[in-house]
């Protein structure tokens, strides 16, 4: 069409633009900018590029234009030829539509899987402590035994692998053999998914899943639109609206052969980007992502649509982004390693002291050596003298050292790594069990996404929070409107009941909106009124810019009366919905939506209005419109926004005073907690609208360039606008979320609130969420450059150092703020992004951070997605305390990733955030007994199992190290080579593991009702080093009371070295085992069966080794056990070894308690306590000490 098109024209012909024309690619950088594309572009390309944070996200938008200013070659792009698969293929063998999630496969998986096992260093350790052994002249223990505890954990974790690995090819059969119809000899017939090849043409049904990427061709609505819902793809339930080109729709696929040519970019991630051209009859047609349905989403309140086959199988956009969240270690598990460096340390000590003994020995008996048992130089059996394998002092020292090495080994905990794997499965589970985490509304259970940093939630010191939808609902409710200066605040707003409202009838049948709104009774006669007045006429276009300027989709739902039917608005964005069914409230009801016409319910009068065009909103225009044909043939374009960007644009020649009265009700909704919207509007001229016309499909069809010369052309339509007037829409706050944080400041957690609202809106809602008090002094910068920020940070460090603070400080401004000390005031800091613009990556970087550890609250508003990653590496990097961030949208995830621990929320914005994190649930308040219960639970049980693991492994070694000392240190060992290698695995296991899953110091109600309770895991109190090295010497005793009391009882006895190796053997056994009973708070047949069975398994195993005439030590236990002194042996290394401890630990719970046990006691008495005699005083929260 050419620029002489006149109206009329564009009216009659109005059927022949193409779909494309009439949508721009804006939503398209805006969900780029805001989601997947921010992790793929900047956190991908760290080695060539580096993240700034301050940027306002910006790399990602220039970086999705210049994809769309690159010209698509042959040679970068993917060429398909419709209906023809043969010749597609034929150059290219492209991907099949099988599809494989499986790691491995009957041939690689034994060695892909030892491949990733061997990844982990202690693993290697223990092979070379194996290889080691089977040498001759090292040999220790039996070949076999030397394998089995390596072998063991290897065959426990490739089980779990392969069960996994299992269920996932069971998964893959089932989706492969799914049907689908595909065009073959001009019939469409069924295929299984699998043999599906692109460029074959593909009819989909309704409720269908989509098999592969495809193209629109045609569908059944006559307009070409189809609906799909991408719940599989990005957890967004509201229908989508897709659009099949002009020039395709008509043909039939049966009748008409479709011949034609797809040159479209190579396969990628970008779920909410496409780019391509596609050849049909001569004609050269753009494509975007409003023209291809992707494979999982499912066709909805379509009867069918056809399309081509684009990309297949694992080349699909579903399948390039399934991949799982980032691994993460465990702040814990971290400090381990460090423990675990000195037990190596301290295992070499003790094979350095036995080689230097060996020496000093050897050399005392170096003339006694051609004789002496196991040094015996010369031999005699054949009557002539001579000569052993005798390697000379050196070597022998050598195999000394690499013996004891192997005797000694498990002083590094083979079985550790196993028990935490198992523990932490156990403990996600009753996470995920867990009933008061379970979200009725969402019917979503708690997930557990990243097994390995459970005891990281009892250790956080900072919580980054998105706003909207993680603190609020994101169920938008439209509360008031400003209307061409006059304030509708809705104070006689009106509740409408189900038989009240708005509504209208179609065929005899009554047509409702699904959601009643509130409305103001002037403001709803202003409506009725229509264009009678001037006010009327304001309103009037002001609700038919809320109806007409979205892309919102109409459906209609029935209800159990059959003459009731109810319009439910499905769109990507809840603030429309909301502003849609506002205007249908108010009489203007949007009822059908085309690809070309929208048509609306205006007070009983059915109008239908052509759409042009329709610009979406993008991140950098904040904004969107829609140019409206009305029946009166003239040209509208209606715009809404963020209040910065219309305000930017709109006519100042106009009624100033209109201005200044709308911004002020802007700022009074705002302060309300309202999230706002500015609408305006123009009529177009016949050039204007022809001009516009012409340069919009130039560059919708634009093969290069395209997304930015849209946006120009937006800019340019945009502009000298009337304003209408302005939106309040209120997000409530999501249930208990003020407990929820009030809980986790008492627990001596820091929220930092992140959010790109308005700051007057955060404010309000950090009041209403208890985030902000009254009590609190206000620290305000909204600075506009580099000098003004170092200032305004300057200022307010010095302002929250003093005694008083009697105003907040502002960039602009100076705002009244507390009147109280800051010494007993709590100071909060408040600041906008755009003072973050000059402060992250910048030497301010340093100031910010000292000011903040003065505040107890930190509000950011108008923040880009990069900017609150760049404020949670702010805090990383300077402090090593552990950050957790939780948000709910794709703009979090950069936050999520970032952080220590990563919360998703599953809410109104899609399931990015989820699929981003470590942990996901259905409300923020959950976080409370995820943090003060579950956290706090997980992190006591793993530190004290790390630190029962390193004591039960050590007094074993030290045992046989004590043992060494008295054999001339040979290496010989009492205790046989199979209780060796059964002691982790069968004997003190099992304990370790239930205990580790199920006890608990505190129960749910304490942890709750005293969240005080949580700073122990923030003080690192049951994992440190002191209470390493108490671990440590309390091991040195008791191994030596468990060796010496049998060796000096049977000492001048003729018992042999297996009788006496089976009671060091069960007296070790019994002595952790008791230990770790001692330690137990909450006792369960389970926890008994553990314990108390384990002892008994090592009875039975010892006395069937026993039993085994092919062994070493054949009847031993048997004969020992006969005597007196031998059970008394066992009761008096018991007595002795635990009395100290027994002892120590009572004195140190009477005269110094923790926190913990002064709540452990009240528990015992909690009748006491509900009755009010008892009161517990917690000790004062102390900072950790930052690095």
């Amino acid at each position: 069409m050419d620029s002489r098109t006149s109206f009329e024209d564009f009216y009659s012909i109005e059927s022949a633009f193409s779909s494309s024309s009439r949508r721009s690619n804006f939503s398209v950088q805006s969900k780029a900018s805001g989601g997947n594309s921010i992790r793929e572009v900047n956190f991908g390309d760290l080695g060539t590029k580096p993240v700034r944070y301050g940027s306002h996200g910006a790399d990602s938008e220039t970086y999705s234009i210049s994809m769309s200013q690159k010209e698509i070659n042959d040679e970068d792009a993917r060429l398909v030829q419709i209906n023809d698969p043969v010749q597609t293929n034929e150059r290219f063998e492209f991907s099949g539509n099988s599809i494989r999630t499986g790691k491995y496969s009957i041939l690689t998986f034994l060695p892909r899987n030892l491949f990733e096992q061997f990844h982990r260093v202690a693993y290697i350790y223990f092979l070379l402590i194996a290889v080691l052994n089977q040498l001759p002249q090292l040999a220790v223990f039996g070949r076999g035994a030397s394998i089995l505890p390596l072998a063991f954990v290897l065959l426990v974790t490739a089980v779990k692998d392969a069960y996994e690995d299992y269920r996932r090819h069971r998964s893959d059969r089932i989706e492969n053999n799914r049907l689908a119809s595909v065009l073959v000899d001009d019939q469409f017939q069924e295929k299984k998914w699998k043999n599906i090849q692109v460029g074959e043409i593909i009819k989909i049904y309704a409720n269908e899943t989509i098999p592969c990427d495809m193209v629109l061709l045609s569908t059944s609505d006559p307009t070409g639109v189809a609906y799909v819902q991408t719940i599989n793809l990005d957890g967004e339930s509201n229908l989508k609206t897709r659009y099949a080109k002009q020039e395709t729709l008509m043909k039939i696929p049966e009748n008409d052969k479709v011949i034609g040519l797809i040159k479209c970019e190579k396969p990628n991630r970008n779920i909410y980007g496409f780019q391509a051209n596609m050849e049909v009859d001569g004609k050269q047609l753009s494509l975007g992502p409003s023209n291809i349905i992707l494979r999982g989403c499912e066709l909805k309140n379509t009867a069918w649509a056809v399309g081509v086959a684009v990309y297949a199988g694992r080349e699909t956009k579903a399948m390039l982004n399934s991949s799982g969240a980032p691994s993460k270690r465990s702040r814990l598990e971290t400090h381990m390693n460090l423990e675990i460096i000195f037990l190596s340390l301290f295992l070499i000590a003790l094979c350095t002291v036995v080689s230097i003994c060996a020496a000093v020995w050897l050399r005392r008996h170096r003339k006694q050596l051609d004789y002496l048992p196991f040094y015996r130089r010369k031999e005699f059996s054949d009557g002539e003298e001579e000569n052993y394998n005798y390697y000379g002092w050196g070597l022998e020292i050598c195999f000394t050292f690499l013996m004891s090495v192997i005797v000694f080994q498990i002083m590094i905990p083979i079985s550790l790594y196993i028990s935490m794997e198992l523990v932490r499965v156990g403990q996600a589970y009753f996470m995920i069990r867990d009933t008061q985490m379970y979200d009725e509304s969402s019917n979503s259970r708690f997930q557990c996404r990243a097994l390995n940093i459970n005891e990281d939630l009892g250790q956080i010191k900072y919580v980054f929070s998105d706003k909207t939808g993680t603190l609020t609902e994101n169920k938008m409710e439209f509360q008031c409107a400003s209307i061409w200066g006059v304030d509708y605040s809705g104070g006689n707003a009106i509740s409408l009941d189900q038989n009240d409202g708005y509504f209208v009838k179609v065929d005899g049948k009554v047509l409702r909106p699904k959601m009643k709104v509130r409305t103001d009774p002037e403001l709803l006669q202003f409506a009725r009124n229509r264009k009678e007045t001037q006010e009327g006429s304001h309103v009037y276009d002001f609700f038919l810019a809320l109806a007409a300027c979205n892309t919102i989709v109409p459906l209609i739902v029935d209800t159990p009366d059959p003459t009731v039917k109810l319009i439910d608005y499905q769109g990507e964005s809840p603030d429309e919905q909301a502003l849609v069914y506002a205007a249908a409230s108010y009489g203007f009801m949007l009822i059908e939506r085309t690809s070309g016409h929208i048509v609306i319910d205006i007070q009983g009068e059915r109008q239908r209005f052509n759409v042009f065009g329709l610009h979406e909103f993008d991140s950098d225009r904040k904004r969107m419109s829609v140019i409206l044909g009305f029946p009166d043939r003239s040209v509208k374009v209606f715009v809404k926004g963020a209040d910065t960007s219309i305000f930017s644009v709109i006519d100042r020649s106009m009624d100033m005073k209109v201005i200044r009265t709308t911004e002020a009700h802007l700022h009074s909704y705002s302060s309300l907690g309202l999230r706002t919207l500015v609408v305006g509007m123009r009529e177009l001229s016949t050039s204007e609208f022809k001009q516009w016309h012409s340069t919009f499909e130039a560059a919708s069809t634009a093969l290069i360039g395209r997304a930015s010369l849209l946006r120009k052309v937006a800019n340019n339509i945009e502009n000298n606008l009337h304003i209408l007037g302005a939106s309040g829409i209120e997000d409530k706050l999501q249930q208990g979320v003020p407990e929820a944080i009030e809980s986790l400041r008492t627990a001596g957690i820091k929220v930092w609130v992140l959010t790109g609202d308005k700051q007057e809106t955060a404010i309000s809602i950090g009041y209403s969420s208890k985030l902000l008090t009254s009590k609190m002094t206000q620290i305000i910068i909204n600075s506009k450059s580099m000098e003004s920020c170092r200032k305004s940070l300057e200022d307010a460090i010095i302002m929250s150092k003093k005694p008083t603070t009697t105003s907040a400080i502002s960039g602009t401004t100076n705002n009244t703020g507390g009147t109280s000390g800051a010494g007993s005031t709590p100071i909060a800091l408040i600041m906008d992004g755009t003072s973050l613009v000059y402060i992250l990556d910048s030497e301010l970087e340093e100031r910010l951070f000292q000011l903040s550890c003065n505040c107890s609250v930190v509000l950011c508003c108008r923040v880009a997605p990069l900017q609150k990653a760049g404020i949670v590496s702010l805090v990383k990097k300077r402090t090593a305390d552990m950050t957790l961030a939780i948000g709910d949208g794709a703009n979090d995830v950069s936050m999520i990733q970032m952080a220590d621990v990563g919360v998703g929320i599953s809410g109104q914005e899609g399931r990015q955030a989820v699929m981003a994190s470590d942990f996901a649930m259905g409300q923020f308040r959950f976080l409370v007994p995820l943090l003060l219960v579950h956290g706090h639970w997980n992190y006591q049980r793993m530190g004290y199992m790390i630190l029962y693991n390193f004591y039960r492994n050590a007094v074993f070694v030290l045992v046989l190290f004590w043992y060494v000392l008295f054999t001339s240190f040979t290496l010989t060992t009492a205790i046989t080579e199979w209780s060796s290698v059964l002691y982790s695995v069968i004997y003190t296991a099992l304990p370790t593991i239930v205990v580790g899953i199920l006890d608990k110091d505190l129960s749910r109600r304490t942890l709750l009702k005293y969240p005080q309770l949580y700073r122990a895991g923030q003080n690192q109190e049951c994992y440190n080093k002191k209470l390493f090295w108490i671990t440590m010497i309390d091991t040195f005793w008791q191994s030596a009371v468990a060796f010496f009391i049998p060796l000096l009882a049977y000492w001048g006895s003729t018992i042999d070295t297996s009788s006496i190796g089976d009671l060091w053997t069960l007296a070790v056994v019994i002595l952790v085992n008791l230990h770790l009973a001692m330690d137990v708070n909450r006792w369960n047949w389970l926890t008994h069966a553990a314990i108390w069975g384990s002892i008994i398994a090592t009875f039975i195993c010892v006395m069937v080794i026993d039993a085994l005439p092919f062994l070493v030590g054949y009847w031993a236990i048997f004969e020992i056990a006969k005597t007196g002194l031998f059970w008394l042996c066992l009761l008096a290394i018991i007595v002795a070894a635990l009395i100290p401890r027994f002892v120590v630990k009572a004195l140190y719970q009477l005269y110094a308690p923790c926190d913990v046990q002064i709540a452990r006691e009240a528990e015992k008495f909690r009748t006491l306590c509900e009755s009010g005699a008892v009161e517990i005083e917690m000790n004062s929260i102390l900072e950790v000490p930052r690095r």
